[in-house]
């Protein structure tokens, strides 16, 4: 293996879309106020492009590189988008046994780009999206170890001491399943457009049949492989799987682990799904070896000692949740706040996972 072909394995950005493109003058003469040692010049500005709700971009100067995080454009939800809260998350996990990247700066001084943004360290490595880069090939055991790292680093995650890190207060306490349900429902029906199904039965049944909290922890809400930071040579066979960094705090709050399982869940996407569950895969779970969604939640239980024998609401939930995430994304592209031409057909998207819920509903009922 070259050297030119693994560094190509490297997480790259893009040149900046212009509909989110920003005075990089007026934000580099903050960051000066606010980092040390900046060489003379303006950065180079990159965006990386896989994501669909904050921006997140790439400032690169000659002897460093930092990430840049703030708000998407267009209509959003009243508590989304937080920059505040997701770096001072991310602040409060170091030391935590969870690996976020350092955080460096916040600015809430809306007239510097419009909205509030933070700057955090870029961290180096490999980020798996829907498939392995090209070049790249994992055994079976290589593969099963990847998912174990994967999992291992959810449960980490839940088992964070919120107390003694101060993030308890982060989330509102009791009730947290049923405010999700009804939150989701309620940003789902706010962003419906005329070509989704309205989602009510499966939104009836989640109410319905919605269970108390198991416990209460940190949870991610939005964890997948492609919020994964892997050490360069994850790949190699004497090589320890290293997860260098969880990404994306946006939606992170204290909540019910078995809920945040079942988010994660919605995205794993097995070599046995159907064929339009398959063409959303974005993370390489398809591959020989990955462990199922199954023994994902029977290896999850037993290491935290938690019982899923109503699984069924978890996972439906889940796929609500995911159906209603795009459908907020594809509002935007419907009424042209965004012309990113990957949200083009996110209405399908929303089409195929309610109907996936409401034939899991009819399968376990």
């Amino acid at each position: 293996m070259t050297i030119e072909s693994q560094l190509s394995w490297l997480d790259r950005p893009r040149a900046v879309r212009a509909e989110d493109g920003f005075d990089v003058s007026v934000v580099d003469t903050w960051l000066r106020d606010h980092l040390r040692d900046l060489p003379p010049g303006l950065p180079n500005v990159l965006q990386f492009s896989k994501g669909a709700s904050n921006l997140t971009y790439k400032l690169i100067y000659p002897n460093r590189s930092v990430i840049l995080r703030r708000p998407p454009q267009g209509q959003k939800a009243a508590s989304a988008h937080n920059m505040p809260r997701e770096y001072r998350i991310q602040q409060k996990l170091a030391g935590s046994g969870v690996e976020v990247p350092p955080m460096l700066a916040l600015c809430i001084d809306k007239s510097i780009l419009g909205s509030e943004f933070y700057v955090m360290e870029h961290v180096e490595g490999i980020i798996l999206r829907a498939n392995l880069p090209v070049g790249m090939q994992l055994s079976s055991k290589k593969t099963r170890e990847l998912s174990e790292a994967a999992v291992d680093q959810l449960i980490a995650l839940h088992q964070v001491n919120i107390h003694h890190h101060g993030l308890a207060d982060i989330g509102k306490g009791e009730g947290y399943n049923r405010r999700q349900i009804d939150g989701w429902a309620e940003r789902f029906r706010r962003a419906k457009t005329w070509n989704v199904p309205s989602g009510s039965g499966v939104i009836s049944w989640l109410s319905e049949h919605c269970p108390p909290e198991v416990s209460h922890c940190l949870v991610h809400g939005d964890f997948r492989f492609d919020n994964l930071v892997l050490e360069e040579n994850f790949y190699k066979e004497s090589q320890t799987i290293e997860i260098k960094a969880l990404l994306d705090w946006e939606l992170a709050t204290i909540g019910d682990p078995l809920m945040d399982l079942g988010n994660a869940m919605a995205y794993w996407v097995q070599g046995d799904d159907d064929f339009y569950f398959r063409g959303f895969r974005r993370q390489p779970t398809h591959l020989e070896g990955m462990m199922t969604r199954h023994q994902v939640v029977d290896y999850y239980c037993k290491a935290t000692g938690l019982e899923a024998e109503t699984w069924t609401f978890y996972e439906v939930y889940g796929l609500f949740r995911l159906a209603a995430i795009v459908q907020q994304i594809y509002f935007r592209y419907h009424h042209k706040q965004t012309r990113n031409p990957q949200f083009k057909h996110f209405w399908v998207a929303v089409h195929y996972l309610i109907w996936r819920c409401e034939r899991i509903i009819r399968q376990r009922s």
